[in-house]
């Protein structure tokens, strides 16, 4: 018997017992800055996202359920996976199907919500926010405090305080916008863990193509 409980235990993932679906605080809207994600890391990748045939600015990363500390993941659901189709009406603001995919499968299903009414309200959530349109018209890379960027979504957005929102950086570049909101879609503080504003002068931002 024991080698038959040894079995079971290493070959089927063991869940975290307190991550259930439905259970969380707050919303984490992440946006990701498109052209820096392809110089660090899409570019090498060979992402469709990175494509001359596209225009992507802010993408939507992915809608994230948060506690106030921490954040679930991987949670059981008895939702159905979403459809290659669902994926697919979502890479015009993810970039890629591939990407939805992958939110769906981390996040989406803590959320507690079919795969559809997930990708709905991400939808949702990515049209409410404004994104400042003067990062569309660089014509060239240039280094800029992360408080900058900062300072442009909160003018955009007059409804937004700054704990309420956070830039981060990646390998020398601005990486995400990552704003906090309610269950219902209304900004709110973001607890300490995910308040952590990248303090770089210099970071990297590099124009649409």
């Amino acid at each position: 018997m024991r080698w038959l409980l040894i079995w079971i235990l290493t070959a089927f993932p063991v869940w975290a017992g307190d991550e259930k679906a439905g259970v969380f605080d707050y919303y984490v809207l992440s946006l990701s800055w498109s052209p820096n994600w392809c110089a660090v890391r899409g570019d090498a990748q060979g992402s469709d996202q990175c494509a001359p045939r596209h225009d992507h600015g802010w993408v939507l990363h992915g809608l994230w359920p948060q506690y106030h500390r921490g954040f679930p993941s991987y949670c059981q659901t008895s939702e159905r996976p979403p459809s290659r189709a669902m994926t697919g009406d979502m890479a015009d603001i993810m970039g890629t199907p591939g990407l939805a995919w992958h939110q769906w499968k981390k996040h989406g299903v803590c959320s507690g919500l079919s795969a559809a009414d997930y990708f709905a309200l991400s939808r949702r959530a990515y049209d409410t926010v404004v994104r400042p349109p003067v990062f569309r018209k660089l014509d060239r890379t240039v280094k800029l405090p992360a408080s900058v960027v900062e300072q442009a979504f909160l003018k955009a957005n007059p409804d937004w305080q700054p704990d309420m929102l956070t830039i981060t950086c990646k390998d020398g570049h601005i990486q995400e916008a990552r704003l906090c909101l309610s269950r219902d879609m209304r900004p709110v503080p973001c607890g300490r863990d995910v308040v952590r504003d990248c303090r770089m002068k210099d970071a990297l931002f590099t124009p649409l193509r």
